[in-house]
């Protein structure tokens, strides 16, 4: 699964091997990387 939005090939590759890599399944890995990066940017008065 591509989410309908303009994501490199470069980038959709990586999250590709990275499901490969990690037995996930390509949704899978792409909501644990959207997951983890919204983590990241969010500020402590967002939590």
């Amino acid at each position: 699964m591509r989410p309908a939005i303009d994501i490199s090939y470069g980038l959709h590759g990586r999250v590709k091997d990275y499901a490969e890599a990690t037995d996930q399944s390509l949704d899978e890995a792409y909501i644990e990387v959207l997951e983890t990066g919204l983590d990241t940017l969010e500020t402590p008065d967002q939590q």
